[in-house]
């Protein structure tokens, strides 16, 4: 039996089969999910939430996955990366479509770059979006900004590398560490971002011609160190980081996830960490830490004192952090263990704007449409009225 706290699922979809998810946008009525695997985007009709059903598929090269992407208005970009560990040829960079007709996608063209490819990119208004991409003469991703104006000629326009990434400079890590950009969000002229081994990264992208670290928050270099997000609260001062767990089981979870204050930039401290999920899930098998959480783009819930949090094998977490050096658990929800696997591993979140809860499993549990119960609402208000008390 899946395990739930104030969630219920309304809706499922196998994906046509893989079941293997991760990124989900919303646009009009239709989901786009990308894949872990090969098997691209698939295209959801979701005007009826309770009965997802698959109308579309763009696919993606052997070796390649397009597990990420983007929406803005009726452009959706799609990245291309090498799939860990493989090898021979592959797609890298980004692929731009027009889903006017969003049964029928239709490619506008690409933006290509070297190396591994695009892994991750934030377009949530405007004509910039900034991409996590490789490139010839760096060590591992970093930050370029694309000016979108015109989708068919996607031009760059600024680009950022952590002191060392380029491969003629000096630096002051080694091969043991991994230095690369896992994505950015911008708010207000500041790029957030998750720069892996170098912790969380705050940079000035006003100018995108001339890029400038404003501050960093050093979470201490560990073997299972993966600074994965650095996400800002809606309407505050507060953000929220999360290192990925790469080992299964319970290696590196010390929480590894925390709320930050980012009032001074350049000076980021952390508040609280979020509470562990209980139970066995050290001894469940799969990955057991926090990954992935809602990010607040325009059209989607926007809501600065919930956070929505993937955690692989602990399922989503939803928290209330309406107070941020308290922050309170205030529903859960852990799918069963999908056929064939020993845990569920769910990966990543979106909640639209009706509060509607999209979540993904890496594997092959396929994605899952939640909802909060009135239940969520009152462990809420309990969780308000103790601290008042």
């Amino acid at each position: 039996m899946a395990e739930t706290w104030n969630i219920r699922r309304i809706g499922w979809s196998d994906l046509g089969g893989p079941g293997d998810g991760m990124h989900v946008q919303l646009h009009d009525g239709y989901a786009f999910v990308g894949h872990m695997g090969e098997s691209g985007t698939s295209i959801l009709d979701v005007r009826d939430p309770s009965v997802p059903r698959l109308v579309a598929r763009i696919p993606a090269a052997p070796n390649t996955h397009a597990h990420k992407t983007q929406v803005q208005g009726d452009i959706l970009l799609t990245n291309r990366e090498i799939i860990p560990r493989r090898t021979g040829a592959h797609e890298a960079g980004l692929v731009i479509h027009d889903i006017s007709d969003p049964i029928h996608p239709r490619e506008i063209t690409r933006w290509e770059v070297a190396g591994k490819g695009v892994h991750r990119m934030t377009w949530w208004e405007g004509p910039l979006a900034y991409v996590t991409a490789s490139d010839a003469g760096f060590i591992d991703q970093i930050l370029v900004i694309l000016d979108l104006s015109d989708p068919a000629r996607p031009r760059e326009v600024g680009r950022w590398w952590y002191p060392g990434q380029r491969e003629d400079e000096a630096r002051d890590f080694d091969e043991t560490w991994r230095v690369r950009l896992h994505h950015a969000i911008v708010r207000d002229g500041l790029a957030y971002c998750g720069w892996w081994d170098k912790g969380a990264v705050i940079l000035d992208v006003r100018d995108p011609s001339a890029i400038a670290m404003v501050g960093q928050l050093d979470l201490g270099h560990d073997a299972a160190r993966a600074t994965h997000t650095l996400c800002p609260l809606p309407g505050r001062d507060v953000a929220v980081t999360t290192e990925e767990r790469i080992a299964e089981g319970c290696v590196g979870v010390a929480p590894n996830a925390r709320l930050v204050d980012i009032s001074d930039p350049g000076a980021p401290r952390v508040i609280s960490d979020l509470p562990v999920p209980e139970g066995d899930h050290c001894t469940r098998g799969g990955r057991f830490g926090p990954h992935n959480v809602h990010e607040p783009k325009p059209g989607s819930l926007i809501d600065g004192d919930t956070i929505y949090l993937t955690y692989f094998n602990g399922g989503l977490r939803v928290l209330d952090v309406s107070d941020a050096a308290h922050p309170v658990e205030i529903a859960w929800y852990v799918p069963d263990a999908p056929p064939g696997q020993v845990s569920c591993q769910l990966n990543d979140v979106t909640v639209g704007a009706d509060g509607l809860i999209w979540v993904t499993d890496r594997l092959s549990g396929g994605l899952h449409i939640l909802e909060l119960t009135a239940g969520a609402d009152a462990a809420r208000r309990a969780a308000r009225g103790g601290r008042a008390a």
